[in-house]
């Protein structure tokens, strides 16, 4: 670890590097220097067999941190080392150092912040502010971002994979989920809407975070939020992916995997919190079609992850970690609740949101 930070240009002595958090895709440690006035660090692995194009990856996250950094120094904000995150260059003049098949990177360590796992309307309002205001910072970012994860949330791609496993039926399971692909199918062509606007040159795409939960945000002490953290999934997509994707998780009344379909629902005033933080931040920048359409990207990321569990379930499960042999089809199930509440709770959506208009 100490052979590694020292091709970081790091300012002070390291005291210790030990292990930092519980993410499920990098590997993280703090760095501890002895002086007081030195900053502490973040030293990451990176998890090359997700991101395989890590000389993308990292560019896209220096253009999104530069363009940020710009937009805080013009509008003359404080404390800006603790608003933004600033990645270290390495030896290689890159911000990412490769060591044998390993990729590593540094941040410097943000002082006085803490995240929180807690979703509720108080933290749903601060997430939809945050990532609406993050989207609304890199409306005009010059650069072109590549995708990290090329196709991440393409509807259109996801619904190939799964008729190609439907063709395949290689466990030979597709007999017994006949009654959900009719109704997956049924829906296909409204939830792959996106991709038609889009073609049309109605609907943009914009830079966009891609992973929106409430503990990828920096707390400062007093309760602000402080800056968006874990931009690996940051790049160009739909605005429906912040939108939406955070709404699957945090407004599910029930678990992901919930075996009780009577635990799941879709929880309204966590909706109503998220979505007047994001309007809020967001709605300079937002087009008609876009706002128009935030009801389908809630419906949609349920339906999307419908249809992966589903595939993979198909498949043998082959992607997803399972418990038990009938772990994706029961998460399926689950998504698949969690769309119909969604849409029996869409009118009562399109009222909320054109009463915040």
């Amino acid at each position: 670890m100490n052979s590694l930070v020292s091709h970081f240009r790091l300012q002070g002595t390291v005291q210790d590097i030990k292990p930092l958090g519980a993410g499920l895709i990098n590997d993280t440690y703090k760095v501890n220097t002895l002086e007081p006035d030195a900053p502490d660090y973040v030293l990451q692995r990176i998890n090359h067999a997700i991101f395989q194009d890590v000389e993308m990856l990292q560019s896209n996250i220096e253009a999104v941190t530069r363009h940020i950094r710009r937009k805080l120094e013009a509008a003359g904000t404080d404390d800006i080392d603790r608003k933004v995150l600033h990645f270290l260059t390495a030896d290689n003049g890159k911000t990412y150092w490769k060591e044998g098949d390993d990729y590593w990177r540094v941040m410097v360590f943000i002082p006085r912040a803490k995240t929180y796992e807690t979703v509720n309307p108080q933290f749903s309002y601060h997430a939809g502010a945050a990532f609406g205001n993050f989207q609304a910072m890199l409306a005009d970012i010059p650069d072109t971002l590549g995708e990290t994860i090329p196709d991440f949330h393409n509807m259109e791609f996801r619904l190939k994979q799964l008729r190609d496993a439907v063709a395949a039926d290689a466990a030979g399971r597709v007999a017994e989920v006949r009654p959900i692909l009719d109704e997956i199918e049924r829906r296909a062509d409204e939830m792959c809407k996106a991709e038609r606007l889009h073609r049309e040159g109605s609907l943009p795409k914009r830079v966009c975070h891609c992973d929106t939960k409430v503990n990828n945000m920096m707390f400062d002490e007093d309760g602000s939020v402080l800056c968006v953290i874990d931009l690996d999934t940051v790049m160009p997509s739909f605005i429906f992916s912040d939108y939406g994707d955070f709404l699957r998780s945090a407004a599910n009344t029930g678990l992901e995997d919930d075996k009780d379909l009577n635990n799941v629902s879709f929880n309204m005033s966590i909706f109503e919190a998220f979505t007047r933080g994001y309007l809020e931040s967001a709605r300079s920048f937002l087009l008609p079609i876009e706002i128009e359409n935030l009801p389908y990207a809630a419906a949609l990321f349920p339906y999307m992850q419908c249809v992966r569990f589903l595939a993979d379930y198909i498949n043998g499960d082959t992607y997803y970690k399972i418990q038990y042999p009938e772990h994706n089809l029961v998460r399926t199930k689950a998504q698949f609740k969690l769309l119909q509440s969604v849409e029996e709770h869409t009118p009562a959506m399109k009222a909320f949101i054109a009463g915040l208009l």
